[in-house]
């Protein structure tokens, strides 16, 4: 029996660590963009926060995306790319905007301006729900057919708890490493206390640095999303195009062509989220406009 049993567990396992391999990419997107949401509050609440939104993490992969894959793939599969078309949507829109921001166009709360805790949890689980959709949905179209649902469950319930636990440690880390550069620069030791200073004086531009990964991960991912989800549902223009182009430089290595595809994707999502950023912020503008007429009325 026990025999048995870890023989399903090493299934499980070995399944679950060959799907996960193809979702690094997005990973490394999920752990660059969600430390952008805790800047800004007090050094105090930065675990906290952060431990809200590996909670809101789990809750978006456990109560949500892993139940409605796993229904979506046995009823109504063709549900999944539009899905997955919306999510990448709003993944281009929020990369965009902060595109616009770097460029001064503010549209929320001013960096000097306190941030909303609750806002800003809820912000971070919503973006985290899309790329956690596209962690899962990978994983899932990677793992063998022939499993059974629940060896499915299984190697799914392992990601999900892996890839949660690794990307929000990582978050952990970077947020609170400026309080161990402080706690070393008080340290007697020469050595010590320049690492510390050094530490304390890097990070700010260490910030600033993850931020912009984490602007261009979103635009890349939300319009590798968009191109190849449109392509399996009514237009295949965008993916057929950039299939042109990587065929152009598949000569030069595939590296070369993971280059060449994510800069397209990502220049795709910049200019398809500045043009719903631009139709938003319209809708927006009109809005505010009627409001004063309305109330006064």
């Amino acid at each position: 029996m026990s025999v048995g049993l870890l023989a399903v567990v090493d299934d499980i396992l070995t399944a679950a660590v060959k799907a996960s391999a193809k979702t690094a990419g997005v990973v490394i997107d999920d752990a660059a963009v969600t430390p952008q949401y805790v800047q800004g509050i007090t050094p105090a609440r930065e675990l906290p926060v952060v431990g809200k939104i590996a909670l809101g993490s789990l809750a978006n992969k456990f109560v949500i995306i892993i139940p409605l894959a796993l229904l979506l793939t046995a009823f109504a599969p063709w549900v999944l790319p539009w899905l997955l078309i919306i999510g990448g949507s709003y993944l281009c829109f929020e990369g965009a905007e902060k595109v616009m921001e770097w460029f001064g166009a503010h549209h929320g709360p001013g960096q000097d301006e306190p941030r909303d805790e609750r806002k800003l949890v809820f912000g971070a689980i919503r973006t985290d729900l899309i790329l956690s959709t596209e962690i899962m949905l990978i994983s899932l179209a990677s793992l063998d057919a022939g499993l059974g649902i629940w060896m499915t469950l299984g190697a799914l319930t392992v990601i999900a708890l892996a890839m949660t636990l690794l990307v929000y440690g990582v978050v952990a880390l970077l947020v609170k490493i400026d309080d161990v550069g402080l706690g070393m620069a008080q340290s007697p030791v020469a050595r010590v206390r320049t690492t510390g200073e050094s530490i304390v004086r890097s990070m700010p531009t260490v910030f600033r640095i993850i931020s912009v990964i984490g602007t261009v991960a979103m635009l890349w991912v939300g319009g590798h999303l968009v191109i190849e989800n449109l392509a399996e549902t009514f237009w295949s223009g965008p993916y057929d195009l950039l299939h042109v182009v990587t065929h152009w430089v598949e000569s030069l290595g595939p590296v070369v062509v993971w280059v060449v595809e994510s800069v397209l994707s990502g220049l795709f999502g910049l200019v398809y989220g500045l043009l719903i950023a631009g139709i938003v912020f319209a809708v927006m503008r009109i809005l505010k406009r009627k409001a004063p007429a309305g109330a006064a009325h």
